[in-house]
């Protein structure tokens, strides 16, 4: 099997099983019974060859049953078991969840672009979004986004207003 591909060596297999049974045939032939069984594969007169999907994964299993003992005794013994230890604390800006705190969290000042808004928008999901913390904590990080994104609204929508009446920033 080394220095060929698990195909060839299947194939060998084959071929060489073929053969076996070869001289069983001949000789039924000779003695005039019928209905032999076709070989297990075809050769083409381009060299390539085919072989039923059946008798591969036959042959396959074969092979893996010879290898399984050595699989078993080369298979790492697992981790053990973590023993029980306390929840790790939860993050204390989820347990933030009143307007005044979440507005100090995202630290708005009223002078941001744009970009700032946005850019703090994404921060702020990418760290209180529901989907990302404990399920006990998904309300809070729930309450948080909503204000979170009440407050970034409101901001922008002041500064389309600013915008709209010439006044500037």
């Amino acid at each position: 099997m080394f220095g060929r591909s698990v195909f060839e060596t299947v194939l060998e297999r084959l071929r060489a099983e073929a053969e076996e049974a070869e001289p069983m045939a001949t000789a039924n032939a000779a003695a005039g019974t019928a209905g032999t069984p076709p070989p297990p594969f075809a050769v083409f007169g381009d060299g390539n060859s085919s072989v039923s999907s059946s008798r591969v994964a036959a042959a396959y299993r074969d092979m893996a049953e010879d290898q399984m003992p050595a699989r078993r005794e080369a298979a790492p013994a697992p981790p053990p078991s973590p023993s029980p230890t306390a929840p790790p604390p939860h993050p204390p800006h989820l347990l933030r969840t009143t307007p005044e705190e979440v507005a100090a969290d995202l630290g708005l000042t009223g002078k941001e672009t744009l970009a700032e808004l946005t850019e703090r928008r994404r921060t702020f999901a990418r760290d209180n979004h529901p989907d990302g913390v404990p399920a006990d904590l998904r309300p809070n990080a729930t309450r948080r986004m909503t204000i979170a994104n009440m407050l970034i609204d409101e901001t922008l929508r002041r500064i389309r207003t600013e915008a709209a009446l010439g006044l500037r920033r």
